[in-house]
């Protein structure tokens, strides 16, 4: 079970790199349905990604240490799990950044959508509450060592 961040480029850049420092932490992904300036132009979203995952937000250019978490461009996984507010979480079986080109519209999907600005361990202790204990065992196992 993967924990996928349903997030949008709208959102305060502050509360995205928050986002990819406990979604690093759980093995997570932080998800976008589009990319902003459309999806003919990859430079803003480029931009958009070193922002968010730079360790030192400071820090310009190719040499930057960055955190360890994918960023992803679905509009189908937003699709199937019907994601139209943000942030939002699940919890995905399999590989969520599997090519939606690579996979079934029938693709498994999470159980349960937990929606809010909140921290990842309480949008997990949430998603536990609704019935999805062994779905996020793990991540909060993960985030609890570090």
């Amino acid at each position: 079970w993967v924990p996928v961040l349903f997030a949008s480029s709208s959102m305060p850049i502050a509360t995205l790199r928050t986002y990819a420092g406990q979604l690093e932490k759980v093995g997570g992904v932080m998800a976008f349905r589009g990319m902003p300036a459309g999806l003919t132009r990859v430079g803003p979203m480029a931009k958009l990604s070193a922002e968010i995952l730079r360790l030192d937000p400071g820090c310009e250019g190719p040499a930057c240490a960055m955190r360890g978490v994918q960023l992803i461009v679905d509009p189908l996984v937003f699709r199937q799990h019907g994601v139209n507010a943000v942030p939002a979480l699940a919890m995905i079986p399999g590989d969520p950044t599997q090519p939606y080109c690579e996979r079934d519209e029938d693709s498994p999907h999470a159980a349960h959508i937990i929606y809010g600005d909140a921290a990842l361990s309480g949008m997990l202790e949430e998603y536990a509450r609704l019935g999805g204990k062994q779905e996020v065992q793990g991540a909060q196992t993960r985030l609890e060592k570090r």
